[in-house]
């Protein structure tokens, strides 16, 4: 069974100087560390949460190509990434200390999605020189009882929104996955399709 989740994510960014300094304010402020801000290969520079022990991180390295992005055309490719809080004051702090002071493009602010999961809590960003969409969202280890009912209010909500959900909105967002006898034989129709899924 997986337990760590993402190893690794790596940006290309415009403007590596600029993106630099930008990643290393934003990252700072949230008590993250960097590593390898070496030319071993490639230009790179890597943000983590929790060095030296193996953990998940986030790398921006120049780009060769390409331009602002913006992350509502829904282009293919990363539309955003969420970083943790430590709790709802963090996202507060963040918002109010980070994000406003030095101007950043505020996409949503700081509120609850009772949808997502029960207490989850965010605010929606953009860097202001590459466009990459971000998100800082604390979820509570034991949710309160009255998250736990906004929680299932906003799925009843859901569920009354699509009719052709079968059973209750958690039942149709917990799916079954191939195991891995399964998930490495091609599907019959995907091969007869020619598509690739």
């Amino acid at each position: 069974m997986r337990w760590r989740g993402v190893n690794h994510v790596e940006f290309s960014v415009l403007k590596y100087e600029e993106s630099v300094d930008f990643y290393d304010r934003m990252f700072g402020w949230l008590g993250y560390r960097s590593f390898w801000t070496m030319d071993i290969g490639y230009r790179s520079t890597y943000y983590i949460a929790r060095f030296p022990l193996p953990h998940s991180y986030i790398g921006i390295q120049p780009a060769k190509s390409g331009g602002r992005l913006h992350h509502e055309d829904r282009a293919t490719g990363i539309h955003h990434i969420a970083l943790w809080a430590r709790n709802r004051g963090e996202v507060e702090a963040f918002h109010r200390n980070f994000l406003m002071a030095n101007d950043v493009p505020v996409t949503e602010e700081p509120a609850e999605y009772a949808v997502y999961a029960p207490g989850y809590y965010a605010v929606f960003f953009d860097d202001p020189i590459n466009g990459i969409h971000w998100e800082l969202a604390h979820i509570p280890r034991l949710p309160g009882p009255r998250a736990w009912w906004r929680f299932r209010r906003a799925m009843k909500e859901q569920s009354a929104r699509h009719p052709e959900w079968r059973g209750a909105g958690m039942q149709q967002a917990m799916r079954p996955l191939p195991g891995r006898d399964r998930a490495a034989r091609r599907r019959p129709e995907a091969s007869r399709n020619g598509d690739e899924r």
